[in-house]
């Protein structure tokens, strides 16, 4: 697996397999992109969430922005997880915003899904079939992933 954490730089080589950028909640929710990176093993994983980030250095927040704005449009599929996370804590308004840039461009290879706890997921689901009623919310991590798989390995 070629594993790319933030803020380290994806390069893309010939012969790489097609990337994955793992888009989804962070702050107060489970730490679910290991078993996606884990489960993705065969091509190339974009993960922004750090093993160490410090919130409290406001350069790393303006760093991570740009890794990940950078990342995003490198990746050949985009997959969005939103997990239920800790009491609602958040509604991970980040990825909300970057699911709806991603919707709102064509061709963006998209895979998401949300966990039935995930407080918001009703707008995400109604919000997709008016923008990209191609798109199916998966409701498990599980059919998410498959559901990339599938997208990944028809671009190997």
């Amino acid at each position: 697996m070629r594993y790319v954490e933030a803020p380290a730089v994806h390069r893309t080589a010939p012969g790489d397999p097609p990337s994955v950028f793992l888009a989804g909640g962070i702050t107060h929710c489970p730490p679910w992109q290991s078993s996606a990176a884990r489960a993705l093993a065969d091509f190339v994983v974009l993960n922004p969430r750090r093993t160490a980030f410090d919130v409290s250095d406001p350069t790393q927040t303006d760093v991570q922005i740009a890794w990940e704005y950078r990342h995003l449009l490198l990746a050949d599929v985009t997959l969005f997880w939103f997990p239920e996370c800790e009491a609602a804590l958040t509604v991970q308004p980040i990825t909300l915003y970057e699911l709806g840039a991603a919707a709102a461009t064509p061709g963006r290879r998209l895979v998401v899904g949300a966990d039935p706890g995930y407080p918001r997921r009703a707008d995400v689901v109604a919000q997709l079939a008016m923008a990209r009623p191609d798109l199916t919310v998966h409701g498990t991590l599980a059919e998410t992933l498959a559901g990339a798989r599938t997208h990944l390995a028809a671009l190997a």
